[in-house]
């Protein structure tokens, strides 16, 4: 038996430390290599480290909420010396965990920050850009999951074996076919974008030494079959409940300040008639197949934003603060505030300019569904260029959405409700919404963010203008 110490390794995009947190196992549980130690957060992701090796857990480094260097010792395990000697020689061929990671993780581009409506029960208080949780442990390591209340629906895509896709799996799952003369490409894996894990290549094994052929899995969650992380110390006492603050909800509250600390906020809420776009919704939605999920608002909203941004460009920017740069974008990247388990995250619906009523829909259900179920990927939880953020029916009269830098620009939507409105002199009964915006200030002048919202309420309230040209 030999002391095999297994030190955080590089995650990649010039980490340096991260955080833990939550430990999968403890001092004296026996893990098999492949298997997820601990789960920590980099500025950029949280990420599921597995163990190079098998044995058994001798110490384990630091608590929930304390941070790791990059090449500080975090487990130390007792093993067979053949296993830490293969442990070992990986890491020095580079083909560690986190080593595979890296050399085959694309780079992404620069994530959007935290967004929010300032208020509400629906979460809508803070959100960020996906923070996505990543399965370390071989090339295009899969990152997982951003208003609430869009379209529903979206289902786990099937992968099957093909001869050309890149296998996703550990170092350890590789050394192991290849000793036993597998193809990894012909294993099915559970995995998040079909990454074989140990009981996948197990089960394949088993299968072709019975002679029976191994059936394509469809793509589970990041939680799916796996411990869930230790949860942070809690104390009561006198009626009290302490939680601290890690991961996720940590980079919410940190961003969130960020965002009000640095951004001088300039709201604006104006009503909205709806009533001739809920009559084209409904009957629209009067066509759909049966068990096609029904239209909301938002892809209205999305492609009436893509018209009106044409003549107000200064609103689907970024600030590079940095380079001290506004960047404005020609393509409508919509970022959509969405409420999950974990928090609120905002998937990407990209270049909205160039899909119908019907792409825009699905796209909002698919990334959000992702988003919810911990399947997004990194690109689908990036480059927001705007965002729009929805209560449903929790929406309330008027909120004050909080920017998702660097993005200049966000919207909400309120509740929908009927009442008398004067209309030509006359008392009639309409359905009225209000939009809710916030702007930077620094950038966008008061009477553009105005001029902007009125222009999005003249093609809401007259729904052909939003599939004409100017």
């Amino acid at each position: 038996m030999s002391r095999y110490v297994f030190k955080l390794p590089d995650l990649g995009e010039g980490t340096v430390e991260a955080e833990i947190v939550g430990w999968r196992v403890k001092a004296g549980d026996e893990v098999s290599e492949d298997d997820v130690l601990v789960e920590v957060m980099t500025e950029k992701a949280a990420v599921e480290v597995p163990a190079p090796v098998t044995g058994k857990v001798l110490s384990t480094t630091g608590q929930p909420g304390d941070m790791v260097a990059v090449g500080a010792e975090l487990v130390v395990l007792e093993t067979a010396s053949s296993n830490a000697s293969a442990g070992a020689a990986a890491q020095a061929a580079g083909t560690a965990p986190a080593a595979a990671a890296q050399a085959a993780t694309p780079s992404a581009p620069a994530p959007a920050a935290i967004a929010a409506n300032g208020g509400g029960p629906n979460g809508a208080q803070s959100r960020q850009e996906k923070r996505p949780v990543a399965a370390i442990g071989n090339g295009a390591a899969r990152q997982s999951a951003p208003a609430a209340s869009v379209d529903g629906g979206g289902a786990a895509e099937t992968f099957a074996a093909d001869s050309n896709r890149r296998v996703l799996t550990s170092p350890a799952i590789r050394r192991r076919a290849k000793e036993a003369g597998i193809d990894l490409r012909q294993v099915a894996g559970s995995g998040p974008q079909g990454r074989i894990g140990r009981q996948d290549f197990e089960a394949y094994a088993a299968s072709r030494s019975a002679g029976r052929p191994s059936a394509a899995s469809t793509v589970t969650s990041l939680s799916a079959g796996s411990p869930k992380p230790s949860v942070p110390t809690q104390r009561s006492s006198g009626g009290t409940e302490e939680i601290k603050v890690i991961g996720l909800r940590r980079l919410i509250a940190q961003r969130m300040s960020d965002a009000k600390r640095n951004i001088p906020h300039f709201s604006y809420v104006e009503e909205v008639d709806v009533t001739e776009l809920e009559m084209l919704r409904r009957h629209l939605n009067t066509k759909l197949e049966p068990g096609t999920p029904a239209l909301t608002y938002l892809p209205f909203l999305a492609l009436a934003l893509v018209r009106v941004l044409e003549d107000f460009p200064q609103c689907n920017a970024h600030y590079d603060a940095d380079r001290g740069v506004i960047v404005r974008y020609r393509a409508v990247h919509l970022g959509i505030a969405t409420q999950t388990p974990e928090g609120l995250k905002v998937p990407v619906v990209h270049d909205v300019q160039l899909r119908s009523l019907w792409d825009v829909a699905a796209e909002m259900r698919r990334v959000t569904e992702g988003a919810r179920t911990n399947k997004a990927t990194r690109e689908e939880l990036t480059g927001s260029t705007l965002t729009i953020t929805s209560l449903g029916k929790l929406g309330g009269i008027a909120s004050t959405p909080i920017i998702n830098a660097p993005e200049v620009s966000i919207i909400g939507i309120n509740r929908a409700v009927e009442r008398p409105v004067v209309v030509g002199g006359a008392i009639m009964v309409r359905r009225m919404m209000n939009l809710s915006s916030s702007f930077d200030h620094r950038f966008v002048d008061g009477y553009d963010a105005a001029a902007m919202i009125q222009a999005l309420k003249e093609r809401i309230e007259h729904p052909a203008t939003i599939f004409v040209g100017s």
